[in-house]
């Protein structure tokens, strides 16, 4: 009685899938990797291959949080930081833990380095905001940058 017709083709209408896969063809750059002469070049590359698996922490709490969870494998913090007690902290859990402590000049080019930032329509960072301690946990593909990087702390 009442539910005849339910299932039936004209109680539910039937979609049709007519999307198609064509003009779908995304062409993804290849990653060219820069040359790295300087120490500021490497922790830039290692920092944007980290930022790519998701391997970066930034501030104080997460990366004192992840120091004494004994995540990560090297920290770096910035000489233009004021506040002394901020850098002894990081750099006594760093020790305590063996930990590398790579010194970077500013903390304005760190935070621009760690994603701390918006990219323009240009390319061109904007709003920068200063980190003066970030750390990684994963590095991601090992390329020249982390090889200079490594070189220069001795590993």
């Amino acid at each position: 009685f009442w539910l005849k017709g339910f299932g039936s083709a004209s109680v539910f209408p039937q979609f049709n899938n007519t999307m198609s896969d064509a003009g779908d063809d995304v062409v993804i750059a290849p990653v060219v990797e820069e040359e790295v002469t300087d120490l500021n070049g490497a922790v830039k590359g290692v920092l944007k291959r980290a930022l790519e698996v998701d391997g970066v922490v930034k501030g104080l709490h997460e990366v004192a949080k992840h120091i004494e969870a004994g995540k990560v494998q090297i920290a770096f913090l910035a000489t233009s930081c004021n506040e002394n007690t901020y850098k002894k902290l990081i750099q006594s859990l760093c020790l305590e833990k063996s930990i590398p402590v790579v010194d970077v000049p500013d903390n304005k080019e760190l935070g621009e380095w760690a994603g701390l930032c918006k990219i323009d329509s240009e390319g061109n960072p904007r709003k920068v905001v200063g980190a003066s301690c970030v750390a990684i946990t994963d590095f991601g593909e090992e390329g020249r940058a982390y090889g200079f990087l490594m070189a220069s702390l001795g590993k």
